[in-house]
């Protein structure tokens, strides 16, 4: 049993239903705030000194902010991203349970907070969210939606993408950054980091089976003539005899070998 399993058993009775539906809601709070106060956001962002003057709700207010990009979304951006959050969360508890989803969600949100707070690079809840994603791939990786309420595009390619965007903040931005962007997807890692790994071993194993399979050379055989090295599997027409000299011989030189 795992450590997370453990868990579960231990604390699951505390896990809150639903809670992706919440963190949705506190996002399209958030938005709807700014909208109508603009620069409401610099109360909610991540500031470590008016966090250490006791303005410690934006230890969590931070990852509620919908920003992309730097710019704040449009209504109709900021509905359809509070219906994908709802989404996503409902179906990840499906397949997590309540426990192990607010678990989930509480360690992005923990290396989130932590790496802002000590480098200074606020990275807000996006790749928080981008995590939410990732694991939904995992669970439902050719489930089909339609990206910007057109293009037909499974889960899993979604997933992709955000990956490949995010290259760049990993190669080219500065290690405080970087950090940030690794505290934001350390879940992942948590959660299906060793189930990833584990997989592709088995994926390697397995072409490494085909591979024998196929190329002759490499499979175990039962039978070699200790003349010519045939094999059952080199030449499949042959068949093979113990001599009495206790080598194994094909039929075309059993004789030669009995003659000796």
């Amino acid at each position: 049993m795992s450590l997370i399993d453990s868990l579960e058993r231990r604390f699951g009775h505390f896990a809150i239903p639903h809670l992706l539906r919440y963190v949705a809601a506190l996002n399209g709070l958030a938005f709807v705030l700014c909208q109508i106060r603009p620069g409401f956001e610099n109360v909610l962002n991540l500031d470590p000194q008016a966090v250490m003057a006791g303005q410690v709700w934006r230890l969590l207010s931070h990852v509620f902010v919908p920003v992309v990009g730097g710019v704040f979304l449009s209504w109709l951006s900021a509905a359809f991203y509070v219906l994908f959050l709802i989404w996503l969360g409902d179906g990840l508890e499906r397949a997590m349970g309540a426990f192990k989803l607010n678990l989930y969600y509480a360690l992005g949100m923990l290396g989130t907070t932590t790496a802002a707070f000590l480098t200074g690079h606020d990275i807000g809840g996006i790749l928080l969210n981008n995590s939410l994603v990732f694991a939904f791939a995992c669970f439902y990786p050719d489930l089909r939606i339609l990206f910007f309420f057109v293009i037909p595009m499974k889960i899993k390619w979604l997933a992709w993408l955000d990956a490949f965007l995010l290259l760049p903040s990993l190669l080219f931005s500065d290690w405080g950054y970087r950090i940030g962007v690794l505290a934001a997807l350390a879940n992942f890692g948590v959660f299906f980091g060793p189930a990833l790994l584990r997989a592709r071993r088995e994926r390697k194993d397995q072409i490494l089976r085909q591979t024998a399979f196929l190329d002759p050379e490499d499979q175990q055989t039962l039978h070699c003539c200790h003349i010519c090295g045939r094999t059952e599997v080199s030449a499949p027409h042959l068949e093979f005899r113990v001599a009495r000299d206790g080598n194994e011989y094909c039929v075309e030189h059993i004789r030669s070998a009995v003659g000796r």
